[in-house]
C-alpha cells in the first residue's frame, strides 16, 4: 500500500512523465559515434543503443563516422534535423579539439552554439600506458627513459587536437623529456599500434584497455582521472605524480543538435536515465571500469562548457596548431 508520502510523490511524478513520453520518435534513432569501432566510447553507445531500442519501441543504431580526433562525426551531428532522429555520443576529446581547432580559427561547429548536451553517459577514466618492453611503471621512470632514447618515442593520440595530442604535449613541456606524436583516427587502431610496439606511449580509456594491462601487453602509469582508478588502485593520478596540468575528467555522453524541441531533449534525457540505472546495463558499465551517467542535461551541459573553458587556455599556451 502506498503511504501519503510515497503517492505524492508519484503524483508530483506523473507530469513530468507524461512530457517526457509526449515525443515518439518516428522511425531509426541514430547514434554517431565520432571513432571507429572498438573502443570504449563505441562500446558504451552499443550498450546503451541496444537497451534504447528495447525501451523507445524503435531501433537504435550506432554509426562510426571516425577522422579529425572526432570532428568528422560530430559536424555530422551538428548539420543534422533537430529532431530527435540523430544523435551524437562523444567523449572528453570533443572538449579538447573545440578548444584546439578554435584557436586554428578552423572549428567547423561549436559545442555551446551547435550541440544540445542530453545527458552523460559514463564516467570512464583515463589510462596513461605504455608498451610492456618500456621498463617504466610511472611517469617519473618513463620520463627518463626516454631522454636516454637514442631517437624520441613515439606517442599516439585519436588526432591532432584530441586529447592525447593535449596531454602529451603537456606532459613533454612539464616533464621536459622529447616524444613524437603520431595520430590515428581513433582508440582502437592506436592501441593496437602500441601492442605491436611501433608506438611506445598512449592513452586510452580504461574500459577498452583493461583486459590488455591485465594480460600484460600494456602497463598503465598513470590515470587522469583527480582521484585513482578502483579498477587499478595501485596507478597513482598525474597529480599525484608531479603533473598536475595533466588532469582531466574522462566522460562520454549525449548530444543532439541545437534547436531540437526541448519535448525531445526531455524525453530523449529520460530514456537514457532510465537505461543507465538499469541494473544490467549499469552492471555492464561497471565491469568496465566505467561509471554510469544519467545526470540531466543542465548538469552535464555545465560540466562540459567548464571543461572547454579549463582547455582553452591550456591550447594557447602550448600554441597547439590543427593542421
Amino acid at each position: 500500500m502506498l503511504s501519503r508520502r510515497s503517492l505524492s510523490l508519484a503524483l508530483l511524478a506523473a507530469p513530468a512523465i507524461a512530457h517526457a513520453q509526449a515525443w515518439t520518435p518516428t522511425g531509426t534513432v541514430r547514434i554517431i559515434v565520432p571513432f571507429p569501432a572498438g573502443g570504449t566510447t563505441d562500446i558504451l553507445a552499443r550498450l546503451y543503443a541496444q537497451r534504447l531500442t528495447e525501451t523507445m519501441g524503435v531501433s537504435v543504431v550506432v554509426e562510426n563516422r571516425g577522422g579529425a580526433g572526432g570532428s568528422i562525426g560530430a559536424d555530422v551531428v551538428a548539420k543534422a534535423a533537430p529532431d530527435g532522429q540523430t544523435l551524437l555520443f562523444h567523449n572528453l576529446t570533443f572538449s579538447t579539439t573545440t578548444a584546439a581547432l578554435e584557436f586554428a580559427n578552423r572549428a567547423p561547429h561549436s559545442i555551446e552554439r551547435d550541440f544540445a548536451p542530453i545527458s552523460l553517459g559514463a564516467n570512464v577514466p583515463m589510462m596513461l600506458l605504455v608498451h610492456r618492453d618500456v621498463p617504466a611503471n610511472n611517469l617519473t621512470e618513463f620520463a627518463a627513459w626516454a631522454r636516454a632514447q637514442p631517437t624520441a618515442p613515439f606517442y599516439g593520440s585519436t588526432g591532432p587536437g584530441s586529447t592525447m595530442n593535449l596531454i602529451g604535449e603537456v606532459l613533454k613541456r612539464d616533464g621536459r623529456f622529447p616524444m613524437d606524436h603520431v595520430p590515428f583516427r581513433g582508440a582502437a587502431p592506436l592501441v593496437q599500434d602500441m601492442l605491436a610496439g611501433r608506438i611506445q606511449f598512449g592513452g586510452d580509456q580504461l574500459s577498452s584497455s583493461l583486459t590488455h594491462i591485465r594480460g600484460g601487453a600494456l602497463r598503465p602509469i598513470g590515470t587522469l582521472s583527480a582521484t585513482r582508478a578502483s579498477a587499478l588502485p595501485d596507478v597513482a593520478t598525474v597529480r599525484e605524480q608531479g603533473f598536475p596540468n595533466a588532469e582531466m575528467l574522462g566522460w562520454n555522453g549525449f548530444f543532439a543538435p541545437a534547436r531540437t524541441p526541448e519535448a525531445v531533449l526531455v524525453r530523449l534525457q529520460a530514456e537514457i536515465a532510465a537505461a543507465a540505472r538499469h541494473p544490467p546495463l549499469a552492471a555492464r558499465i561497471q565491469e568496465l571500469g566505467a561509471e554510469p551517467g544519467g545526470n540531466s542535461s543542465a548538469e552535464f551541459g555545465q560540466a562540459v562548457h567548464a571543461q572547454i573553458a579549463a582547455m582553452r587556455p591550456l591550447v594557447q599556451s602550448l600554441q597547439m596548431r590543427v593542421e
